[in-house]
């Protein structure tokens, strides 16, 4: 086992940056909004910085609410918890209200791919055109921005890892402009639920019915890249979603939960908001124009609403408690409380850089970095660390040289309004540090 010592020079060289472990999708100018002080409790000792942090976004009123958590190894972890799921709301939050975690699904449905790989059911550098024919003879886009009857055959077939990393060349809503997103949008490739409301900074169309007939639709568009050749934000992990069905003989939804979500006992994790869950629920908030907007209530949450399908990518509600179960599991090679959850070398894979040889990052949000399944992973002098965001603000990583993990759940709406996805691991790994230090009596 890793000394202290060690880990804090472990800390002090790698360091995390701002695209280190995370992600996120949306750029709309800063706020300024209504304080919201209540619940406010004292700065945890434990964690000072992240404490500090939250603090700041919270008594500005930059959020309603949120909850940060920290965790060492195996052991429970530690909560920062400030404001309120809803303004307004008279009741704190913690570790056992919901949020939409929205991307934060991703390392989720790739980790569940993983498994069947280790299981032999799946393979890495396996053609999806053996369990969707539809893939067999795919067009590429001429030009990215271009029309969509302006084709070249595809140099090479989709396979399970180019939908794990992003560089199957296929398209995303929320990415995409020009003919390409809108016949996106005519065909219902739209895996993510917002609003009851129409909001003019989302596509609003109606979703494809089901998780197969997404497959057949997305199945005759062409890409917008050629396959394996570059890092491209996509609905790749919804369509593995389709790819895990047939693979594992389950729907995928039910295989989230009998392969993760009981062993782990995430009991809050769903794809749908219960009747019995709603009172934990937050709101979603929009920040337009200097004003926090509230575009998605706990009560009357789209979320109540059962999904067309089970979203891969973007779908999931959770827990900070939920979350770190998730995170612990990884953290622990695929070990949760002392039960094998995956095996350690299917965490090992998935946790590591996947992306295709010569795949290219330039430009992206992961340059300089690598990907693995679902989620961005650190090179060089941050080897280790893997995780991701969501589009609402949440976040969540892993440090496995530190032997920490992270989580940052807040509900607002574009995630990179703030630059949380940079102040958050920097106060974790102040915190860390400090602690590692103290510990050994090192001086700073």
């Amino acid at each position: 086992m890793q000394d202290r010592e060690s880990q804090v020079r472990d800390w002090n060289v790698r360091g995390w940056n701002r695209r280190g472990v995370l992600g996120g999708a949306g750029v709309v100018g800063g706020a300024v909004l209504l304080r919201c002080l209540a619940h406010a409790s004292p700065a945890d000792p434990r964690l000072p910085a992240v404490s500090a942090l939250v603090d700041d976004y919270v008594d500005s009123g930059r959020l309603v609410g949120a909850v940060a958590t920290l965790g060492w190894g195996s052991a429970p972890p530690e909560m920062v918890a400030r404001g309120v799921a809803t303004r307004g709301d008279r009741r704190g939050l913690g570790l056992d209200n919901l949020f939409r975690i929205y991307s934060m699904t991703k390392p989720i449905t790739g980790m569940a791919a993983m498994m069947l790989i280790d299981e032999g059911k799946l393979g890495l550098d396996q053609p999806i055109a053996d369990f969707l024919p539809g893939f067999a003879h795919m067009k590429v886009l001429a030009d990215p921005a271009g029309p969509v009857d302006k084709v070249v055959p595809a140099t090479a077939q989709i396979t399970v890892r180019n939908l794990l990393t992003h560089t199957a060349g296929l398209g995303y809503t929320i990415i995409q402009s020009g003919p390409i997103r809108q016949a996106y949008l005519d065909a219902g490739i739209v895996p993510l639920r917002v609003s009851r409301v129409k909001l003019p900074f989302f596509a609003s169309a109606p979703i494809a019915p089901s998780l197969a007939a997404f497959a057949d639709r997305l199945a005759g568009l062409p890409l917008v890249y050629q396959p394996g050749t570059r890092w491209s934000y996509s609905v790749g992990l919804d369509l593995l979603g389709r790819v895990i069905e047939l693979a594992s003989g389950r729907d995928f939804a039910g295989f989230l939960q009998e392969r993760l979500f009981d062993p782990l006992g995430m009991t809050s994790t769903a794809f749908e908001l219960a009747d019995r869950d709603v009172e934990r629920f937050t709101s979603n908030y929009l920040i337009f124009d200097g004003r926090l907007l509230p575009i998605d209530g706990a009560v009357n949450s789209i979320y109540r609403d059962p999904p067309p399908f089970p979203f891969g990518g973007a779908g999931l509600i959770s827990s900070p408690r939920d979350y770190d179960r998730f995170l612990a599991m990884l953290l622990g090679g695929g070990v949760f409380a002392g039960k094998r959850v995956m095996g350690a070398r299917a965490v090992a894979l998935g946790t590591s850089n996947l992306l295709p040889p010569g795949a290219t990052t330039a430009g992206t949000w992961i340059a300089g970095h690598g990907f693995g399944a679902g989620g961005r992973v650190g090179l060089g002098a941050e080897a280790g660390t893997y995780g991701w965001s969501g589009a609402a603000g949440t976040l969540g990583f892993i440090s496995k040289p530190g032997g920490v993990r992270g989580g940052l759940f807040t509900q607002y709406m574009p995630a990179m309004t703030y630059p949380l996805e940079k102040d958050f691991p920097q106060a974790v790994r102040s915190d860390v540090r400090a602690r590692l230090l103290l510990q050994n009596k090192v001086p700073a």
